[in-house]
């Protein structure tokens, strides 16, 4: 069996350590399987491939193409350009795309894949259209599709070409077959941790240093928003909540992660956050570290983990991985939308919470309760799942991990279990009959 795995960027997000994930369970679960990654771009997700011992190339994307979007045109970043802006852009990366696809095709041509394994919502067009005839494509979805003007309607016309969908949530699933007409299977598939790199104890990051900051005071408490630099992801709403704080409180706040992708119109730049910061006064409180390789130690360095997002998360990663570390979070109490993820507002809770609970939340780790080791005792055991999972207020997302929590109690890796499991039979099920005559390297 052999598996080519296309991604969009070699930068790490999210929806790339999911990634990373499942094929170092699959090289794990299947040994004899043969792993490829193709990547749009060279950078640190070659290196992590390497690590795992997975043969990695680049097949960069032209500009044209890496700082396309349609996120910022109506989409989840909101109305950053026109969509007639936008238009003008697709039609200028027609030909860079078509010739992409072409070289891309060349490349697959090359690996003789039994099954390939699209990430991210413009690399699945380009799978689509450059896949070898008979070749099964499986679309791995970790966005809600619909809220895409361009992407919805693209890979709905392209869907006839892949054999079935993987989503990383079922209210994503629900999205994708709605947006799709439901014209292919969809598999729910969620997310993982791993637990012994997400864990209590272990390395922490030295974020001031990161960050060009002076070493912060004792008992300073830590207070982070960990992600890639999407607008949606809510960085300017934890900027002005923070500077709500009251100066003498002893706290730090950081934003940990760096851009993803390169285009601009639907993710911040680090110089306009820092301006941001400027602007509110609270340069000298406030650090920017950039990319992280490793964020489970970023988030052994904090004592809260902010989660701004300003629309519906569709799995919510760094929620979950903020538990297995034992972190304190911070976000809203709000009731699910349609999309069953949760729009959470720190500006409010943060900046206007009462006195009392401001003093109980910002305390250093070494004197505040062992809040987020029991986070990670429920998370693992399941012993909070009948009353959150329960709850209308708890985001789907979270149900959900808690609801397969609660009905493996006793399993450490989730993700492992499932690819050895269903995972890898789903992967069997849709892999391309050998052609008569057809030798494998």
């Amino acid at each position: 069996m052999r598996i080519v795995f296309l991604n969009p960027t070699a930068q790490i997000g999210g929806a790339e350590r999911s990634l990373l994930d499942m094929m170092s369970s699959l090289r794990q679960a299947q040994p004899s399987w043969q792993l490829h990654l193709i990547s749009g771009d060279h950078g640190p997700l070659l290196d992590a491939c390497a690590d795992l011992s997975i043969p990695a190339l680049a097949v960069p994307l032209p500009s044209q193409l890496s700082c396309l979007g349609d996120a910022g045109a109506g989409g989840p970043a909101g109305q950053e350009i026109s969509k007639a802006v936008l238009l003008a852009h697709l039609a200028l990366a027609s030909i860079p795309a078509a010739r992409y696809a072409r070289a891309l095709r060349r490349t697959l041509n090359e690996l003789k894949p039994d099954l390939i394994h699209s990430n991210g919502l413009k690399m699945h067009a380009l799978a689509a259209c450059a896949k070898p005839n008979g070749v099964p494509l499986v679309w791995h979805i970790h966005d809600y599709v619909s809220s895409r003007p361009v992407m919805s309607r693209l890979l709905r016309a392209l869907a006839g070409r892949c054999s079935a969908a993987i989503a990383n949530s079922m209210s994503v699933a629900e999205d994708f077959r709605s947006a799709l007409k439901a014209r292919m299977p969809v598999h729910p598939m969620w997310n993982a941790v791993d637990l012994n790199e997400f864990s209590p104890e272990g390395p922490k990051l030295d974020l001031d240093a990161a960050s060009g900051l002076p070493a912060a005071p004792p008992n300073v408490v830590r207070i982070g928003l960990v992600g890639t630099l999407a607008k949606w992801k809510g960085h300017d709403v934890f900027l002005r909540a923070f500077a709500k704080l009251p100066r003498d409180l002893p706290v730090r706040g950081y934003v940990i992660g760096g851009p993803l992708y390169q285009t601009g119109a639907s993710q911040w730049r680090l110089q306009d956050l820092k301006q941001q910061a400027a602007e509110l006064g609270i340069s000298d409180r406030i650090g920017f570290t950039g990319f992280v390789p490793r964020p489970a130690d970023a988030m052994r360095a904090l004592d809260i983990v902010v989660h701004a997002s300003t629309q519906p998360e569709p799995f919510g990663l760094v929620i979950i991985e903020a538990m297995a570390c034992g972190r304190a979070r911070r976000g809203s109490s709000c009731p699910p939308d349609d999309h069953a993820g949760a729009r959470p507002q720190p500006e409010r809770e943060i900046g206007h919470s009462r006195p009392a609970n401001r003093r109980r939340t910002f305390q250093p780790a070494e004197t505040r309760s062992p809040v987020g080791t029991n986070l990670r005792i429920d998370f693992l055991s399941g012993s909070c799942a009948g009353r959150l999972e329960g709850d209308a207020r708890t985001p789907h997302l979270q149900r959900e991990s808690i609801r397969w929590c609660r009905n493996h109690p006793s399993d450490t890796s989730p993700l492992s279990l499932r690819l050895r499991g269903n995972g890898a039979s789903f992967y069997r099920l849709l892999r391309r009959p050998p052609q008569p005559g057809a030798s494998r390297a």
